[in-house]
């Protein structure tokens, strides 16, 4: 939302592709999660809570490495 540079952490990847992954604001520490190879970098209230929760459940050891 802030523009900032946007760090990337893959979860998931196909063919080179990411498939599953994280994107986080290096300044506001904002999250954007990448499912099905498309990052999710909508203002929060067109985003998709059940979805967002499911992907965090999903990768929870992960995201605190």
């Amino acid at each position: 939302m802030d523009k900032s540079v946007l760090q990337l952490r893959v979860f998931e990847e196909r063919d080179d592709e990411i498939v599953e992954g994280l994107l986080t604001c290096t300044e506001c520490k904002r999250l954007y999660p990448i499912t099905k190879g498309i990052p999710v970098l909508l203002p929060d209230e067109l985003r998709d809570k059940k979805m967002e929760q499911e992907f965090f459940n999903r990768w929870r050891d992960r995201l605190d490495a």
